[in-house]
């Protein structure tokens, strides 16, 4: 006769602490102090703690496994790693190409003069960046310029800059790595609490600011009275049609110069196609929309599979080559642009509230924020503004950390 059981090794399965990891990250992310939650970044907290866990517990060679119960129970190994990054990967593809199709029929049909203001404040968060990584480097004999560049791509989330940097760091490909880990945590969460604080410290009313600015960013849309064939009710197809033309976009190599490349990487690649079929809506005969139901639901499952996948090999990373120097370098390589960014927005360009962090969000290329802000704001509306400064930051701050890191200090 049989029993019904549960096995040890059966729980402790990379499947099993993913979603051990999203449980724990929503409860985390729900809490609220007066007005202020992590949300959805709650993910990413436990995530890294997670990982900080794994490393704790492994051995020389970097392998997390535990003898429970007469069997080895793998936490930790280079499969692992490479699970996670598989996760992470996916997150942020279907979490961005839902923002561009979200952002795309409004993009460029509201394509004005404030377009230039996010692309000078997307310029001025990176530059910031890039200037105070060379003052710091050569400031501090102890780190070298490759910590450095490794602090700035997490300290603006930017995985493809890390990725381009890491590539031409050479043999200090370790410090890029360490750099990146360590500055990649509060490059998340100080963006997160910056666009929740920023309202509450000038005291803004959301809901009459939130009135004002759907209304003013009201298009109307030409309707569309030709009948096209729509392949599934729910949109599944032209999304992920979206995300293959998507990252065909991102393997598009582009010479900067010295043997070095430029690409959008998937993130990038998957918001320029969002963008352009959220604009079209449709291929020939085909119907492309996607439900905003649907949108949503894949905004959101992508941005939680982000966090899970990035912060469990941030956690290892972070710890692996901690030093509370670098937590103070990466602290003020986030925020200092994030002000700086802010103050142009506000006083010289005089955007609204919601586009300037808006924009802000897509200066430091921060997938997080922007789903922490489209909560706070209480619209996706603010997405259009992240669309337009996240590729130009994205262009700048990989050809900038490619460079960066070349330098001879």
């Amino acid at each position: 006769m049989g029993y019904l059981g549960i096995t040890l090794s059966g729980l402790l399965t990379t499947l099993f602490v993913v979603f051990v990891i999203v449980v724990l990250g929503f409860l985390l992310g729900g809490i609220n102090v007066k007005g202020i939650s992590l949300g959805t970044a709650g993910v990413l907290l436990v995530a890294i703690v997670f990982g900080v866990v794994f490393y704790l517990c492994g051995d020389e060679s970097g392998n997390t496994v535990w003898a429970i119960g007469g069997k080895n129970i793998t936490f930790w190994n280079s499969s692992v790693n490479s699970t996670f990054s598989l996760i992470s990967n996916i997150g942020t593809v279907m979490f961005v190409t839902a923002v561009g199709l979200i952002a795309g029929p409004k993009f460029f049909r509201s394509f004005n003069k404030s377009m230039i203001s996010y692309v000078v404040m997307g310029a001025a968060i990176v530059l910031t960046g890039v200037v105070i990584t060379i003052v710091i480097s050569w400031l501090d004999p102890n780190m070298n310029i490759a910590m450095g560049t490794g602090l700035l791509s997490g300290s603006l989330t930017s995985t493809p800059a890390f990725g381009a940097a890491k590539e031409s760091a050479g043999e200090f490909a370790g410090d890029v790595t360490a750099g990146y880990g360590i500055g990649y945590l509060y490059g998340v969460l100080g963006v997160v609490l910056f666009v929740q604080l920023m309202p509450k410290i000038l005291k803004v009313d959301i809901a009459k600011e939130r009135e004002t600015f759907v209304a003013a960013n009201t298009i109307q849309l030409k309707a569309d009275d030709k009948k096209r064939w729509a392949i599934d009710e729910f949109g599944f197809f032209p999304f992920f049609v979206t995300i293959v033309l998507g990252l065909l976009i991102g393997c598009i190599k582009i010479p900067i110069g010295g043997g070095n490349y430029f690409s959008f990487g998937s993130s990038g690649g998957t918001l320029i196609a969002g963008l352009i079929v959220g604009h079209f809506g449709h291929f020939g005969a085909i119907d492309m929309k996607v439900s905003k139901q649907t949108l949503n639901f894949f905004r959101e499952l992508g941005l939680v599979l982000f966090l899970v996948g990035a912060g469990v090999p941030g956690g290892v990373k972070f710890v692996s080559a901690f030093d509370w120097i670098y937590i103070v370098y990466g602290i003020i390589m986030a925020t200092v642009p994030m002000i700086l960014g802010f103050v142009l927005g506000k006083y010289v360009f005089k955007l609204s509230i919601f586009n300037n962090l808006g924009s802000i969000t897509g200066g430091m290329t921060s997938t997080p924020a922007l789903g922490a802000l489209i909560a706070t704001a209480g619209t996706d509306d603010v997405s259009p503004a992240y669309a337009a400064t996240y590729p130009f930051a994205l262009v700048l701050i990989v050809i900038s950390c490619n460079l960066l890191v070349l330098l001879p200090f």
